[in-house]
């Protein structure tokens, strides 16, 4: 900063005559006024220099700034404006698990990127501006390889066969400028495929199943992918431990739920049997004394199983067998179920309920006169909003179909 030499030499205060000459005070103020006028016939020839110097050298910056604003078209580091490469989020949940990408979306503008604008060989921040950041809630499995729960900085290597995503513990730089490869967590090797023109960069979440989904990069004619795979199961079972210590553990109903989920997984039996034992506890009901007959019969204490299914089928409605038997069916749980149906049936053999199991466990036997028979006589005592779906099944058996599946 100049100082402002105007202010630093200024005189004593003087009033203006009528005439337009200066007038001045009283002595005092004249002989401060005759030293000001000694002082400063020395040090305006030096000043003066001085200051002309620095004019000319404050222009010379001023005018390479405005030149650097004008001709470029970077942005401000520091103030918080729109970019070019807008910035974008996608998350996607596979399980219990958070798989998150963020990112910035620069344009194909006309120009060629890959082999072009983004050399093959050469680390890229696979996107623009900050660091793209993958970000996971559980631990995963990245083309097969394992990656620790966490967040990292994404950097590709583009080549022409063959693509590296390489995966970041610094996950909060300035693109790849710093890019430090013995902070990698993992790298993956990928082979990248044509695809339709993307003109703004796009990450995708593609084929998501329980235990896996595949993340897309896509951008100008290419794409490139990497499979994420969970294990949910695992991560449910430590879930539900965590879950299971809140405000659900004075409810049987979670503690039912978390012992179905673990035997319908084939996790552990035992863990099943102690939350079914613990919501029994809180209330006991049909559906968690079956549940524990499961856990029993996994772990092959078939007599123990036998007993707690006899139970449950005394405790429950006739209604409450036959849904949580069709319960079992879509499970895959074929056994379990026909075994329910056969004792829930003989509770009352003519209700429709009672038909409709009856006619189940001849389908199993192979036995489609008996079944179809047992139908017939289910539609008729069925209830008019159940009349059209037990239609269909008289249809189907007459057809020989196995209505259990």
């Amino acid at each position: 900063m100049i100082a402002d030499h105007s202010k630093t030499f200024a005189g004593p205060k003087r009033v203006g005559g009528s005439n337009g000459r200066a007038v001045t005070g009283n002595k005092a103020e004249q002989n401060l006024e005759e030293r000001d006028r000694r002082e400063l016939s020395y040090l305006l020839p030096t000043w003066g220099i001085e200051m002309k110097k620095r004019l000319v050298l404050m222009a010379a910056i001023a005018a390479a700034t405005l030149t650097i604003v004008i001709n470029s078209a970077a942005q401000s580091a520091i103030l918080d404006l729109p970019r070019a490469s807008q910035h974008a989020r996608v998350m996607q949940r596979v399980g219990l698990t958070d798989i998150t990408v963020d990112f910035h979306r620069p344009l194909v503008a006309g120009r060629k990127i890959f082999g072009g604008l983004l050399a093959y060989g050469e680390v890229w921040r696979a996107g623009a501006n900050d660091n793209t950041v993958f970000e996971v809630t559980d631990p995963v499995s990245i083309n097969g390889q394992p990656l620790a729960k966490g967040r990292y900085g994404v950097h590709m290597i583009p080549g022409e066969s063959s693509w590296v995503i390489i995966f970041s513990k610094n996950s909060t730089s300035w693109g790849s400028f710093t890019y430090d490869r013995s902070e990698d967590a993992l790298r993956v090797t990928v082979q990248p495929r044509a695809a339709a023109d993307q003109e703004a960069l796009i990450y995708e979440f593609e084929d998501p199943r329980p235990n896996s989904v595949v993340v897309t990069m896509r951008w100008e004619k290419t794409a490139v992918s990497f499979k994420v795979d969970v294990d949910t199961p695992a991560i449910t079972a430590k879930s539900l431990e965590r879950q299971l210590r809140g405000r659900p553990q004075f409810e049987w109903q979670p503690w039912m739920e978390a012992a179905s989920y673990l035997l319908a997984n084939k996790l552990s039996a035992a863990e099943a049997l102690k939350y079914s034992d613990r919501s029994i506890e809180v209330e006991d009901r049909f559906e968690n004394e079956m549940t524990r007959s499961q856990a029993l019969a996994a772990l092959g204490r078939k007599d123990e199983s036998a007993a707690a299914r006899a139970k449950a089928v005394t405790i429950g409605t006739q209604q409450q067998v036959h849904d949580f038997g069709r319960g079992l069916q879509a499970q895959g749980m074929q056994d379990a179920a026909i075994e329910l149906f056969r004792d829930n049936a003989k509770k009352d053999p003519n209700s429709w309920i009672g038909h409709n199991d009856a006619a189940r466990v001849a389908v199993a036997k192979g036995d489609f006169d008996t079944a179809l028979r047992e139908m017939k006589l289910a539609l008729v005592a069925a209830p008019e909003s159940l009349k059209a779906p037990h239609a269909d099944l008289v249809r189907r058996l007459e057809n020989r179909e196995n209505i259990n599946k």
